[in-house]
Formats: structure tokens, sequence, C-alpha cells
């Protein structure tokens, strides 16, 4: 498999898919077209998130009004219960992401 090979036609909504199937730790890749969190939607997830962007750019948005704009090489590790959204994907090109969720333990 090639975390850049695309499904030749992209559906409207974001496709999420699996790759390694959850047994405590979930890996999925992500594919944005231009996709955002509905208004006023937060997560808040109950176990943590590393994920990076591996084509295009995003920003997500964290519930106390910062942005944070992630390009092509990009990750960030989001604990549990962070409150956050997307607001932006890029549509062209779409926007790979690969996130990792479970209990993470990150040195930064």
């Amino acid at each position: 498999m090639n975390l850049f090979d695309l499904p030749k036609i992209l559906p409207a909504e974001e496709l999420a898919e699996t790759l390694l199937p959850d047994q405590g730790v979930l890996i999925e890749r992500i594919i944005s077209t231009g996709q955002v969190s509905p208004p006023d939607f937060w997560y808040d997830q109950e176990r943590d998130e590393w994920v990076v962007v591996l084509q295009g750019e995003a920003v997500l948005q964290w519930k106390n009004g910062s942005d944070q704009k992630l390009l092509a090489g990009d990750w960030v590790c989001i604990p549990a219960h962070k409150r956050h959204r997307v607001s932006y994907t890029s549509k062209e090109p779409p926007c790979i992401w690969l996130a990792v969720h479970g209990r993470l333990v990150v040195n930064l």
C-alpha cells in the first residue's frame, strides 16, 4: 500500500481509512478536500491523537481561540480532551493526514 495512492474519484465527504485495526492504538489515513468541522463543533476525544499532514495543508483551531497552520510534514500531538476543530483543509492538493489515536507518551 502507498499513503499517496488516492481513489480516482474522491467522495464529497472526508474519507477516513483505518490502516491498522484498533487494539489499543488506531492508525488511520484521512483525506480531506476542503472539509472543515461544523460551526460550533469541538472535538473532545477520549484518547490522545498524534497527527501529521503528509500532503496539502490544514488549520486546527483550539478552544482558546488560537489557530495552528499545518503544512506538509508538520505534526502535532493533541492530548485527550483538548478541545479543537478543523477550520481549513486544502482542496488541491487534497490534504492527507496520518493520525494515531491511543494513550500516547510524547516528550515535547
